[in-house]
């Protein structure tokens, strides 16, 4: 790290310091703020991730006793109805209910994949400069 403002001087210490040591101590200053800014955002990712990743796990936990709660809801259905249509019809209808949630679903899937646009914004700059992303023929000697 280098030394605090005002603690520069010359090479016999009472000279003021010259054009060229200032300059070097903002090099080396700013070579000092650049590590540190890199080390900053490399801890803040570390951090990030780490947050994302126990954010993610508890919501994986959460679709899979979403799941089981809906599984077992579905088989107290198809025992309720089946008390009063016999348990093979109530398998069928609980079936068909899933089956159209299932339906409804893909067609809202479908549309909204079909209204995704890609990278309009990357590929407008693409076809501005296509000679810097067209390889060029290599000629042989």
């Amino acid at each position: 790290m280098s030394a605090p403002y005002g603690s520069h001087t010359g090479g016999n210490g009472t000279e003021p310091p010259s054009i060229g040591e200032l300059l070097s101590n903002v090099s080396e200053d700013l070579t000092v703020l650049m590590r540190q800014e890199v080390a900053l955002a490399k801890a803040e990712a570390t951090q990030t991730a780490n947050r994302v990743g126990k954010g993610a796990g508890m919501l994986a936990g959460a679709a899979v006793a979403a799941h089981f709660a809906v599984l077992f809801l579905s088989v107290a259905a198809w025992w309720s109805l089946g008390n009063a249509i016999g348990r093979g019809w109530s398998a069928l209808v609980v079936m068909l209910v899933w089956a159209i949630i299932a339906a409804v679903l893909a067609v809202l899937g479908r549309a909204a994949l079909k209204k995704a646009r890609g990278l309009p914004q990357t590929t407008d700059t693409a076809k501005k400069i296509p000679d810097a992303l067209t390889p060029h023929p290599q000629e042989s000697p």
